[in-house]
């Protein structure tokens, strides 16, 4: 018995260390984008590990479930680009949007709300959320790339593939591909490293390099709780927090019910990812979601929360390697965006396609997401197009009462966004 027990111990360490590796660029990746809605990077790494630190803690000794939590990867897309970049607001502001947020996800996740909202939204539009935010992930990565910009007869042209930038991340692409493909433990980490180590022998460098030191953490609590509610009132600032929140539930229904090995568990995992969100806010960053790697520590048979501790610690030991961000330059990072944002989309494998009145609307949330640079427009096109193709093509007992006032909600979201 006690050989079985220090044999599951061990399986579950080795799937936490396997889990965190899958998941580890985040701790250079999430900084990076959140600079770009003003955030500073070298304080919000911090806020990263200790966000991802606290999130799995909760997993391991709330739920008892093996699942990582970290600021996730569209969500924080959402809150640079959507909030901060196209509604304008401050990075203050979309803090407290994320707060306001996290406490709606919370409120549902505490109710019979969770049970309604799961049964009652198509199963389309879940999984054309996950692929919309992918696709725009992968816009974003390409940008960062270099490999796109904005085009002089079209909206998006082929960027200069001359450019040495251009060329290291094409490198660094087709080395992450690699290390993907032949399944390498912490490939996507290996693969930043290699690049950067190549762009240093090279002196190829971004134009403005970050610079972060550990010596930044005294200054750490400048970032904690840096909410700004003096326009929460204002229509950018609704209609953000309503668009955070379902991104929120709908992400994290949508991976938990994809990958929890026990669904005994899920209440308590759905839950304590509510309460880690909530505290994210509160540490300065995008909020924490289930992270679709921990999909790769379950496969190595992670089944409790032993796993997510295993995590939990490791991020922690990452503190130590946080100086060697200042080498990363952009185009080690894009490779990672471009290919998580890929695999993202692999969800359209399970869309119906024999249904237009299903996979049109889906298609909306899909297309618009990238094509705008809104995820919050994306969503409002799609959940305001199911119920009205439900009416017109005559199947109206099949729309929910629920999906009915979303669409509602969802069209005067459009609305507000064109009187606004």
């Amino acid at each position: 018995m006690q050989k079985d027990m220090k044999k599951d111990i061990r399986r579950e360490v080795v799937a936490g260390i396997t889990g965190f590796f899958a998941i580890s660029y985040i701790i250079i990746v999430n900084p990076m984008i959140l600079a770009d809605g003003g955030i500073p990077a070298d304080l919000s790494v911090f806020a990263t590990i200790f966000s991802s630190v606290i999130g799995c803690l909760i997993m391991a000794f709330y739920a008892d479930a093996p699942i990582i939590l970290t600021p996730g990867m569209g969500i924080n897309a959402f809150f640079t680009y959507t909030v901060v970049a196209s509604m304008g607001l401050a990075w203050q502001e979309a803090l407290a949007i994320s707060l306001v947020a996290a406490v709606l996800f919370a409120i549902v996740a505490c109710t019979r709300l969770r049970t309604l909202l799961a049964t009652a939204v198509p199963a389309s539009l879940k999984t054309a959320i996950t692929v919309g935010i992918g696709l725009f992930l992968v816009e974003i990565g390409l940008e960062k790339a270099q490999l796109i910009r904005r085009g002089t007869n079209t909206i998006i042209e082929l960027g200069d593939l001359t450019n040495p930038m251009v060329l290291l991340a094409i490198f660094g692409l087709v080395l992450s591909l690699a290390f993907y493909l032949r399944k390498v433990t912490g490939g996507f980490v290996l693969a930043i490293l290699i690049t950067s180590a190549v762009a240093w022998v090279l002196g190829l460098h971004d134009e403005q390099p970050l610079t972060i030191e550990l010596s930044r953490l005294a200054d750490y609590p400048a970032l904690f709780a840096q909410f700004d509610f003096s326009q929460m009132l204002s229509l950018p600032f609704l209609l953000s927090v309503f668009s955070m929140a379902m991104i929120m539930i709908f992400e994290s229904l949508g991976i938990l019910e994809g990958i929890l090995p026990d669904h005994a568990k899920f209440d308590r995992t759905f839950r304590g990812s509510a309460a880690a969100a909530l505290l994210s806010s509160f540490l300065g960053t995008s909020p924490t979601v289930v992270a679709a790697e921990s999909a790769t520590g379950i496969a190595s048979g992670g089944r409790k929360g032993i796993m997510a501790l295993t995590s939990a610690v490791l991020f922690l030991g990452a503190m130590l390697f946080v100086p060697l961000l200042s080498f990363v330059p952009q185009a080690a990072i894009a490779p990672v965006i471009i290919i998580t944002g890929a695999m993202m989309m692999q969800n359209l494998a399970h869309m119906d396609f024999s249904d237009f009145t299903e996979w049109f609307p889906a298609f909306l949330i899909v297309v618009l997401i990238p094509l705008t640079g809104s995820i919050s427009t994306g969503l409002a096109f799609g959940f305001t197009a199911w119920p009205l193709l439900k009416f017109l093509g005559g199947e109206r007992r099949e729309v929910h009462i629920v999906s009915a006032c979303l669409g509602v909600l969802f069209f005067f979201n459009l609305v507000c966004q064109a009187w606004f």
